[in-house]
């Protein structure tokens, strides 16, 4: 049984949509326990909504467990400093949970920085870990790829990268299937020759690493055709990128949505359309590709949209699940010491 600790009172929607995610997720996933971890009496206030539902009534709560935590770390917090402060606040005490092997994972909707903070302060790195990245799923034409970094170090060096790369491959290959990832770096063009300093440092060294498969330079135009399952690229630029995407999935979404309102023929057509370019505009959906990990952690800490729905905490955990049965860690951890090389 793989033990999440939820966040109860992380993100835009807590405590009621956290709740109720823990219970579609152990109804959806039988080998996950759900620890609920935030003001005990707001928990067990939107269980019993929630049970009221006869829906939920189907889910097992013995595999739910609450733990009480009386302070809240609010976004607009400095994450240090709330870090420091909050000893009884749902993320610190969930973080905790995880270093001291009382759950396997840690899920949150609350402050990206604090989580980020709180992840490499108390939760630790593994050994030989040089910076620990976020590292959230994009959607792209072939299916999707692994953005690496995306906001955990915005200045990096090249032997960060180098162990980006790595542990983005390992994470795609073992918790999402995909079979000798192929690795690009960001650049603005796809000679070698070309990029800032760090890309230019980074590009050799990754093309000599035996561990990966590294495909070369990648445009930010290939990015959505899926030319790469992993793409590299110091915090921010990947931030960069992933505001972009979001920003253009939404506006796009927008756009069609009104477009086909403008005429008796515009909604005619979307009616027929529809089925159609609902899954098409699915794929935009934050919601289908669960939380982004902070990988190369002494546990498992993975960060959710504040405005995450139950959809995308359902997914989340079932990564969590995947990411222990996988043995992810273990694989990070001996790839990178080079104890056991991961055969691409």
């Amino acid at each position: 049984m793989v033990r999440v600790v939820v966040d109860a009172m992380g993100g835009d929607l807590a405590p009621a949509v956290p709740v109720r995610a823990a219970l579609q997720a152990v109804r959806e996933e039988p080998d996950a326990k759900i620890i609920l971890i935030g003001r005990q009496e707001l928990i067990e206030k939107e269980l019993s909504a929630a049970f009221r539902n006869p829906s939920e009534n189907s889910s097992d709560s013995s595999r739910i467990e609450i733990v009480n935590a009386e302070e809240v770390i609010e976004t607009g917090e400095p994450p240090v400093m709330a870090i420091r402060k909050k000893k009884e606040s749902s993320l610190v005490k969930g973080l905790y949970m995880v270093k001291h092997s009382d759950a396997d994972a840690f899920l949150s909707a609350g402050s990206s920085g604090a989580i980020l903070v709180g992840g490499q302060v108390i939760v630790g790195r593994l050994k030989g870990v040089e910076r620990p990245p976020l590292a959230p799923l994009i959607p792209t034409q072939a299916g999707v790829s692994c953005l690496i970094d995306c906001g955990a170090n915005v200045d990096a060096r090249p032997s960060h990268l180098v162990q980006f790369a790595k542990m983005g491959s390992i994470y795609m290959e073992y918790v999402h299937g995909v079979q000798a990832p192929k690795v690009a770096i960001v650049n603005i063009g796809v000679e070698e020759e070309k990029g800032n300093m760090l890309v230019r440092e980074t590009f050799p060294i990754l093309k000599n690493c035996p561990d990966i498969r590294f495909v070369g330079s990648i445009e930010a135009r290939d990015i959505p055709y899926g030319k790469a399952d992993v793409v590299v690229c110091e915090a921010f630029v990947g931030n960069v990128i992933l505001k972009l995407y979001e920003g253009a999935g939404t506006m796009l979404t927008s756009v069609l949505k009104k477009s086909l309102m403008t005429s008796v023929r515009a909604k005619l057509g979307g009616l027929l359309i529809k089925p159609a370019l609902k899954g098409a505009l699915k794929k935009f959906n934050a919601s289908e590709y669960g939380g982004a990990p902070l990988l190369g952690l002494n546990g498992l800490v993975v960060k959710a949209h504040g405005s995450a729905k139950e959809k995308e905490f359902v997914i989340a955990v079932k990564q969590c699940v995947q990411f222990e049965k996988q043995q992810i860690n273990e694989k990070i951890n001996e790839n990178i010491n080079g104890l056991v090389p991961v055969d691409f």
